[in-house]
């Protein structure tokens, strides 16, 4: 399974990458697994402030829909907008193309306390 070390993680399978005072986010490789064939990517808070572990959207599989919900709470800046003609870009590159959302940092510490690559991959049996 793939996990990289540079970024947290959370029980609900979401990661999140920083890069300043701005962090990425999206669903693990593990999630994008067990979902399936991910068809429609659904974000209704850009440009709102969410909370921790407060949902950020929807993202549908063909047998399911599975809230998202954010690591860390901040304004939503950004929405991928690559998603809305290439969902699928969850399954292929959940890492890299694949990232849901970019939101500002509201509490670093929020951050230190996610889960490591390491803890993640243990939660999941990975």
């Amino acid at each position: 399974m793939n996990l990289p070390e540079n970024l947290k993680y959370t029980k609900e399978h979401e990661w999140v990458r920083i890069e300043g005072d701005v962090a990425y986010i999206g669903i693990t490789d593990h999630a994008q697994k067990e979902l399936g064939d991910i068809v429609y990517v659904d974000i209704d808070t850009l440009d709102k402030e969410v909370a921790q572990n407060e949902v950020f959207g929807t993202v549908e599989a063909v047998k399911t829909v599975s809230d998202l919900f954010s690591p860390i709470s901040g304004t939503v800046l950004e929405i991928n907008s690559r998603l809305d003609g290439s969902p699928e870009t969850v399954n292929s590159d959940p890492y890299g193309d694949g990232w849901i959302i970019k939101i500002s940092v509201a509490n670093p510490a929020e951050v230190e306390a996610l889960l490591t690559a390491e803890a993640y991959g243990e939660l999941v049996g990975a």
